[in-house]
């Protein structure tokens, strides 16, 4: 059952606690959900000190739409320095969602563009719904993204496919980022949030050291030259398989019964 949150309904971010499960409402309707300084905040702040007991998080937007990027309406002028600064704690708060260690669930619909994009890139499950547009338009209005899309966003599409985005500023569909990879599900009209809680329920089952290593191991890894790659697969194997967690999946496997973690 869903728990009151010092959060309210008014906030630029709405937090309700289901169980092991946080649902985190982007909340800046008549923005489409554009991200703000504010919003940028209120993410870095939970998934720095998440509510104890969280195990799996879901994370999406109101009023049609997942985030629509930089609210260029507030755009501040920087000099070099001051935009470099500005996109590196864009980078750090993306880092932060990614490797907090808490598995990350977007149920996206409408907007999925620029830095919305950016930040569900760093997600680790992306469910779609047809009305979703993903785009990279920063090409076309004399930007280039800051948010951390030529390393996410790029390792997805390739970066042959991510220029043409960006120099086209091409908007794919739910099915289109499907095939692309840019979603991992593409559902009905009204089916992305059901179905993001019960994948992030799913999740939440799992032992937590493992979800941590697959958040942990697996990105980094794809970064690694093959042999050294291979040997941290090997660590993180020997850390979980040591476990009790895996002592319990093993046992609970011979007795034919669901496993119960830590």
């Amino acid at each position: 059952m869903s728990q009151p949150h010092a959060r309210t309904e008014d906030d630029i971010l709405v937090v309700e606690i289901d169980g092991p499960l946080a649902i985190l409402t982007m909340n800046r309707p008549n923005k489409r959900n554009a991200m703000c300084d504010e919003l940028l905040d209120a993410l870095d702040a939970f998934f720095g000190t998440p509510p104890e007991g969280v195990r799996a998080v879901v994370l999406t937007g109101t009023a049609g739409h997942y985030c629509s990027g930089l609210d260029l309406s507030e755009h501040v002028a920087r000099d070099a320095e001051g935009t470099m600064r500005h996109s590196r704690n864009w980078h750090r708060v993306m880092d932060v969602l990614q490797f907090s260690g808490l598995p990350v669930v977007s149920a996206m619909f409408g907007a999925v563009i620029g830095g919305g994009l950016e930040l569900a890139a760093s997600t680790h499950v992306r469910i779609a719904e047809p009305s979703t547009i993903f785009q990279l338009p920063e090409g076309r209005r004399g930007i280039y993204v800051g948010g951390g899309a030529s390393v996410r966003v790029g390792r997805i599409l390739g970066a042959d496919r991510m220029c043409e985005m960006m120099l086209t500023g091409r908007k794919y569909n739910s099915d289109e980022g499907l095939a692309l990879g840019l979603t991992h599900y593409a559902v009905g009209e009204g089916e992305a949030l059901d179905l993001a809680k019960d994948l992030a329920l799913k999740i939440a089952k799992n032992a937590q050291l493992s979800n941590f290593m697959m958040i942990q191991a697996i990105s980094r890894i794809s970064d690694m030259s093959r042999a050294d790659g291979l040997f941290t697969e090997s660590l993180a194997a020997a850390v979980s398989q040591t476990s009790a967690d895996a002592g319990e999946g093993l046992k609970a496997f011979l007795e034919k019964r669901p496993p119960v973690f830590r």
